[in-house]
């Protein structure tokens, strides 16, 4: 999709009676606009970084469509904008409906096992997730799990390895929250994973 420039006065009006979902001192970072659908807003922090060569507006955009292709639920973009007067790059999307699985608050060994499943799932498909958790995990109203947090990923072309298999555990992991949700019913999760890496991640997912 061809970036398309968009004017500070008509950024305005879209911005226009607007919730801002997220935001830093450098201004606006994520807008539910009034038709429901969002704006995500980007910017290079230094001069010399990876985001000038592969933006983070295009790593959204080709993350969303791959993960699309690998049917894995997710945004669905309309169209990714250069703003100028702002310095910015922005996505406008579609967002995935449903609950995080943080918002359940609660999770029943149903639904762990059902994550053990959606991230194993992941893994064989090459998914590599550095932000991954709970908060990030959407279960739709059609009962499967999507991803909303799809900007800093990357996406290979076979499974992941196990070093990166144990990497998506570890972002797991720090949050503590997360990791109890997930603990609760630690043995039926860990049904879903291979047996050798049981013990790590027994070890991982302990208070």
């Amino acid at each position: 999709m061809a970036l398309k420039e968009l004017s500070l006065a008509d950024y305005e009006a879209m911005r226009r009676d607007a919730l801002v979902t997220a935001a830093d001192h450098h201004g606006d970072k994520v807008l539910r606009l009034v038709d429901g659908t969002y704006l995500k807003m980007f910017r290079v922090k230094r001069l010399f970084t990876s985001a000038r060569v592969f933006p983070y507006w295009q790593r959204f955009e080709k993350n969303a469509l791959r993960l699309t292709t690998l049917h894995v639920p997710t945004f669905k973009v309309i169209q990714a904008y250069n703003i100028p007067e702002l310095a910015r790059t922005g996505v406008h999307y579609e967002p995935l409906p449903g609950v995080t699985m943080r918002e359940l608050g609660v999770l029943d060994e149903a639904r762990v096992v059902q994550f053990g499943h959606f991230l194993r799932g992941l893994h064989d498909k090459g998914v590599y997730l550095r932000s991954l958790h709970l908060g990030n995990v959407v279960l739709t109203p059609d009962d499967t799990l999507g991803l909303i947090d799809i900007a800093d990923m990357r996406i290979f072309r076979r499974s992941l390895s196990r070093r990166l298999r144990f990497r998506n555990f570890n972002h797991l992991c720090r949050y503590v929250e997360d990791r109890a949700m997930v603990a609760r019913h630690l043995d039926a999760f860990l049904s879903v994973f291979d047996e050798r890496d049981r013990p790590p991640l027994t070890k991982m997912f302990a208070p």
